[in-house]
């Protein structure tokens, strides 16, 4: 049986020390019906002229060039251009092992599902392996579409699209959110559902590399990543489209998420900015006061969250800078 083609799209802006790991990796694949897009966003370190050499050396390499506009630009691009019956990602400063694609199609195929995923492997500047952030499960595991969303709204399931291969059909009329941080997330809830299950693998194929200068992974700690304010929307973004309206178990996992984001905005944002000038930050206050009696309610609240949220509805900066004194934040 001839294997369909595979198209691995892979952002590339600024990351010339790492492309080649990257790229590499791809090349080496042991799936071998691949196409791998390198969407070059703008950038201006080396890292556009790689790609073009890459490409001169490889076949299965295709380039195009953009002005920088994010990552979700790039990966957008790459969908409006990809080949194939299949749709993996890849960050150009992460990497993949040599039998990445062969596991996850494979298990696609004997399980006649639409979206799988593998494990991952936190890897830091150093080399050192880091703590999982998301756990495979043991033996491969079904995952209904609910159970999956209820377990990404419990902030354990991975909504990282590069641990996963996706069938075409699930990214035809759909495209990243444009100008947000965290967009994996918004994307996959909405096409969890066309997907109705999930495949979850226990084996760890891919490697996430932390770069500290990297959008989220800041060596600054006074820097204010915006993924804190986008963490928010998704939340917001939730209660309107897939609980609006609803009650039980899912309308009070997606109020716990929605106020757990908000306490980790609270828990992050810089106090010079916790003033009436911040339109984001007063609503973010006024969501947790008015939302203070219906929190202390919700099962999937813990009471360190309740505490962090009684005490910001109280004196919302005499906690942060207490906060910012313990963990140096």
């Amino acid at each position: 049986m001839d294997q369909p083609l595979i198209s691995v799209i892979v952002p590339v802006y600024n990351t010339k020390e790492y492309l080649s790991r990257c790229v590499e990796s791809l090349l080496a694949q042991t799936y071998s019906p691949m196409e791998i897009l390198l969407v070059d966003d703008g950038s201006s370190d080396g890292s556009e002229l790689m790609c073009d050499e890459f490409a001169a050396k490889d076949e299965r390499i295709r380039v195009f060039h953009k002005e920088n506009g994010g990552s979700s630009t790039a990966r957008n691009l790459g969908l409006d251009n990809a080949k194939g019956e299949y749709i993996g990602f890849v960050d150009s400063d992460d990497y993949v092992e040599a039998d990445m694609y062969q596991y996850l199609y494979d298990a696609l195929r004997e399980n006649e599902v639409l979206l799988v995923q593998a494990g991952r492997k936190e890897i830091d500047e150093q080399g050192n392996r880091l703590a999982d952030i998301c756990i495979p499960p043991k033996t491969i595991k079904k995952i209904s579409y609910q159970n999956f969303l209820k377990e990404l709204l419990m902030h354990r399931g991975d909504c990282s699209f590069c641990t996963k291969l996706f069938h075409r059909s699930l990214l035809w009329d759909k495209r990243f959110p444009v100008g947000k941080l965290n967009e994996d997330f918004r994307l996959l809830l909405e096409i969890l559902p066309n997907a109705t299950t999930v495949l979850s693998l226990p084996d760890y194929k891919y490697n996430v590399f932390y770069r500290m200068n990297s959008n989220s992974r800041k060596s600054d700690k006074e820097q204010f990543s915006r993924v804190f304010e986008d963490n928010v929307d998704n939340a917001d973004w939730v209660e309107r489209n897939i609980v609006a309206g609803k009650e039980g178990e899912l309308a009070d996992v997606a109020f716990r998420f929605g106020i757990f984001q908000r306490i980790d905005y609270m828990l992050h944002v810089p106090i010079t900015r916790m003033n009436s000038e911040n339109e984001f930050y007063v609503k973010v206050k006024e969501y947790l006061r008015e939302n203070w009696g219906k929190s202390m309610k919700n099962p999937y609240l813990t009471g360190k969250n309740k505490l962090y949220l009684t005490l910001f509805v109280i004196a919302p900066k005499m906690v942060r800078k207490v906060h910012k004194k313990i963990k140096h934040l």
